[in-house]
């Protein structure tokens, strides 16, 4: 284990991410349109509110944005570190930057685009099993916020079976994989509420005028 100096020095890929993960790419959209996302559809900085509020175009482009401000920095800190806290804690930073943005009083999105970004160099083979979850789950509910509740349970899940195969476990990279999940789902704790109301609204491809858009991402 080196130093705990070096470990300091190494360290600053975790605040490059933070401070990366905390761009607001879905306000500052809506910004350039000429409105504040907060006050449309779901309120939320999401991609799935600013796809929903502004067009698919956009909507998008955010999507992409905020996978990368997830996967940048985590191969960063994969490039210029060995260490895996350092790595992990980078990951950790972007999606709590989403997640708690310091540009709109710490309030920001859900973090499913940048979690998915950031797990994406260090937990391929889980993150693609919960895409794959997501995708099935939103094609049969058509509730984003289930198919994003039930995509991070697979990550930890799909892990563990993994390490299972291999008969090999990185703990520091399961504990990971286990706090996005709870994250996750502490961020959609609304949606539940919703949920169990029977008010949460559906994911659908033409939205008439007067619908509202589901409140995730």
């Amino acid at each position: 284990m080196p130093p705990l100096s070096e470990i300091l020095v190494q360290s600053w890929p975790v605040v490059l991410a933070f401070v990366i993960g905390a761009t607001p790419f879905g306000f500052l959209a809506g910004k350039m349109k000429g409105i504040d996302i907060r006050d449309h559809g779901s309120g939320n900085i999401g991609a799935t509110n600013v796809l929903r509020t502004l067009g698919k175009p956009i909507g998008i482009t955010v999507l992409i944005l905020d996978v990368l401000k997830g996967a940048v920095p985590v191969l960063i800190a994969m490039q210029v570190s060995e260490s895996s806290a350092i790595r992990i804690a980078t990951a950790v930073a972007a999606i709590l930057g989403h997640n708690y943005t310091f540009w709109l009083k710490f309030k920001g999105g859900k973090g499913i685009a940048t979690t998915g970004g950031a797990l994406l160099p260090l937990l391929p083979i889980p993150l693609l099993s919960s895409i794959l979850f997501w995708i099935l789950t939103l094609k049969t509910t058509r509730y984003v916020s289930v198919a994003s509740i039930v995509a991070a349970i697979t990550i930890p899940v799909a892990l563990a079976i993994q390490s299972l195969i291999k008969k090999s476990w990185d703990f520091p990279l399961l504990g990971l994989a286990v706090f996005v999940c709870l994250l996750a789902i502490w961020k959609h704790r609304s949606n539940i509420a919703r949920l169990r109301r029977g008010e949460e609204n559906r994911f659908e491809k033409k939205p008439s005028k007067n619908s509202t858009p589901s409140q995730s991402t």
